[in-house]
C-alpha cells in the first residue's frame, strides 16, 4: 500500500459549543478519486478547511504527502477550488489567474506548457473571456476560472468542493470527465459534493458525513450495491401485487396500472416478473436529497473498505 496522500486522525473542530468535525479518521491514497458526500452544513467544507491549515483543529491531526498540513512547501503540489470563490472583480480573468498561480510559492513547480490553455478550452473558457473583467463573468464563468486556476498546473492532489456548482450541463461533463483522467493518471482527487450522482460518476470511493462525523466509508460500487432504488412502472393492466411481492422490493404505491417500488440491491429477480407483463412505461427517478440520505445514514456503517 502506498502511502496516504491524505491522512487524518481524530480531526476535530468545535465553534464553541457547535460541532463542525468530530473525530474524523480518513487516509486517502494516491490514485483515488474520493467523494465526500452530505448535505449541505455537514462539515464538508470545515474538513476542507483543517486540510488545508486555512483553520486550525480543536484536536487531532491532519496531514497530507506525509507531511503536516502547515508546511509551507505542500502548495504547488495542490489544487485547490474553494465552494465559495470570492475574486476580484477589477481584474481581467487572465490577471486572476496570473494572481491565484502567484499564491502557490515562488518554489512550485510551474505549469505544463499549454496547461492553462487545454484546461480553458475543455472548460469553454475563451480567449476574449480572459480578457474581460470578472465583474461581468457569470457565476458558471467564475467557476470555470476557479477550476482552471486549480487543474492547469496538473496538481498532484486536487481538492474541490462542489466542483460543478453553477455549470452547465456540458461543462459538468468536462468536469467529470477531467476527474476521472486525473486520477487514471495517477493523481488524488479529493471531491466534496452533496449530489449523490455526480460522486457515483466520479468517484472511486465514498466517504459520508453527518453533522459533522463520518457516517459511511466505502467503495463506489458497495455503495451502489447498497443504494434503494425507486422505480415507476406503468402497466398495461392491474398491478401484479402478490408477484411484486419480492425480498428487497416495497410496493410504496399502485392506482390504475401504475405501481411506484422501492428496490434495494439485486434488481434481476424484479426485472424477470415484469418480463411476464406488457409495461406501458418504466423510469427510474432521482430520489430527492432528503430521500437518499436517508437511506445512507439508515443504513450506512463506518468503517474502511
Amino acid at each position: 500500500m502506498s502511502e496516504a496522500v491524505i491522512e487524518a486522525r481524530d480531526l476535530t473542530k468545535h465553534y464553541g459549543p457547535t460541532v463542525g468535525v468530530e473525530g474524523l479518521d480518513l487516509a486517502i491514497r494516491q490514485g483515488e478519486v474520493f467523494g465526500f458526500l452530505g448535505p449541505n452544513g455537514a462539515g464538508k467544507t470545515t474538513t476542507i478547511r483543517l486540510l488545508l491549515d486555512l483553520i486550525r483543529p480543536t484536536r487531532g491531526s491532519a496531514r497530507l504527502f506525509g507531511r503536516l498540513v502547515s508546511s509551507t512547501d505542500l502548495r504547488g503540489r495542490l489544487g485547490y477550488l474553494p465552494g465559495e470563490l470570492a475574486l476580484d472583480g477589477r481584474l481581467t480573468g487572465r490577471q486572476t489567474l496570473e494572481f491565484l498561480a502567484a499564491l502557490r510559492g515562488p518554489d512550485a513547480p510551474r505549469p505544463p506548457r499549454g496547461g492553462r490553455a487545454r484546461c480553458c478550452a475543455r472548460l469553454s473558457l475563451s480567449s476574449s473571456d480572459l480578457d474581460r473583467r470578472v465583474r461581468e463573468y457569470s457565476r458558471g464563468m467564475k467557476q470555470k476560472l476557479g477550476l482552471v486556476s486549480a487543474l492547469e498546473h496538473d496538481p498532484e492532489l486536487l481538492i474541490l468542493d462542489e466542483p460543478t456548482t453553477g455549470l452547465d450541463p456540458l461543462v459538468r461533463e468536462a468536469v467529470f470527465e477531467i476527474l476521472i483522467e486525473a486520477g487514471a493518471a495517477g493523481r488524488t482527487v479529493f471531491h466534496s459534493s452533496h449530489v449523490l450522482s455526480e460522486v457515483d460518476r466520479t468517484c472511486t470511493r465514498v466517504g459520508v458525513i453527518r453533522a459533522g462525523r463520518l457516517v459511511a466509508l466505502k467503495r463506489s460500487d458497495e455503495m451502489r450495491r447498497a443504494a434503494v432504488r425507486r422505480m415507476v412502472v406503468r402497466f398495461d393492466g392491474p398491478v401484479p401485487q402478490r408477484e411484486l411481492a419480492l425480498p428487497g422490493v416495497e410496493l410504496v404505491e399502485h392506482e390504475n396500472g401504475r405501481a411506484v417500488l422501492r428496490v434495494r440491491g439485486e434488481i434481476n429477480p424484479l426485472l424477470a416478473v415484469l418480463a411476464r407483463h406488457r409495461l406501458r412505461d418504466l423510469s427510474f427517478p432521482e430520489p430527492s436529497l432528503e430521500e437518499a440520505f436517508a437511506e445512507i445514514y439508515r443504513h450506512g456503517t463506518e468503517g474502511d473498505s
